[in-house]
């Protein structure tokens, strides 16, 4: 049988997360398809449809689907749930919000967070703040999965020509409404889109001194800026800044760590960059065990003469 992937969308374009979710729905075998469930969300079909590997679209259309509403998409996906036996959806904020009631409701088991797939039916997941690596085997007629986007190359934007199905949209199930969104505008990159990020920890000692001495080395690489919880924890940066366990899991080319200890909530988050710098005075800080530079320095010299040499 098919596999579903749940996209991630603005309605009007398709999300980055979508894509590292279509390879893993590739790797279960069969043919893809994608589910955009949304409100005016042609646009986001069609950018869809031309995604390498996809074979059909399933595009629902409704003003209940225009915000991504948990309980409506949720119903969304069960009306077509028995013609698939997989289900991938992002393991993002939006995801994570949706495949559990999905799973629920057509009692099944959900892996979560799934960075490889073995087979058709066996993945893997990390556990343990990433310290170990579980093997799961699901024996569900449906597997419902979420998808570490960082353990999966992107696929293709382009070259895809599939079909795009319409689908009479589930009624509004009237359990929670939008009430509004306050939206950042950043000049930088999105945290999890960047290909660099420069990240600080609570070293840094104040929001001020955060701003004074990383962005400019932000500003120098175009990176997007990151922190530790610690560092979010005392103030030093806004919450959607925090890279981690418990905040977002990062996977850019280059990583760098101003001022983070590495404790293994941060490094569950940002260890499989492709390439790590670690800035820090302590030699014993255990972000230098995943680092692949180290400087051992105090950052408020460091940084500043490394922003003098770039």
């Amino acid at each position: 049988m098919a596999a579903l992937v749940i996209a991630e969308h603005d309605n009007a374009s398709i999300k980055g997360a979508t894509l590292n979710t279509v390879t893993a729905a590739l790797a279960c075998g069969g043919e893809v398809h994608v589910l955009v469930a949304g409100a005016g969300a042609s646009g986001a079909a069609q950018a869809a449809a031309k995604i390498a590997g996809v074979a059909k679209v399933l595009h629902a259309d409704a003003t209940g689907l225009a915000h991504g509403l948990a309980e409506n998409v949720a119903a969304q996906v069960l009306a077509v749930a028995k013609n698939y036996s997989h289900i991938l959806f992002p393991a993002t904020a939006g995801g994570k919000n949706v495949a559990p009631r999905v799973a629920a409701l057509l009692d099944v088991a959900q892996i979560s967070d799934a960075t490889r797939v073995i087979s058709a039916d066996t993945f893997e997941r990390p556990i343990y703040a990433g310290n170990a690596i579980a093997t799961v085997q699901s024996t569900d007629a449906i597997k419902v999965v979420t998808v570490r986007t960082t353990g999966f190359d992107a696929a293709a934007a382009g070259g895809g020509s599939a079909a795009v199905e319409s689908l009479v949209a589930t009624a509004d199930a009237g359990l929670s409404s939008f009430v509004g969104s306050e939206i950042a505008k950043l000049d930088r990159p999105e945290l999890t889109a960047a290909k660099i990020i420069v990240s600080g920890g609570r070293a840094l000692g104040s929001s001020d001194k955060f701003t004074e001495v990383l962005t400019p080395l932000a500003d120098k690489l175009g990176a997007a800026l990151g922190a530790s919880r610690a560092a979010v924890d005392a103030g030093y940066a806004p919450n959607d800044w925090q890279v981690g366990q418990t905040g977002k899991i990062v996977a850019p080319q280059l990583y760098v760590a101003c001022g983070i200890s590495g404790a293994i909530q941060h490094l569950a988050g940002m260890k499989d960059s492709k390439v790590i710098v670690a800035i820090n005075k302590d030699p014993e800080a255990p972000i230098f065990s995943v680092a692949d530079y180290g400087l051992e320095a105090d950052l408020f010299t460091a940084v500043p003469e490394l922003v003098a040499k770039l």
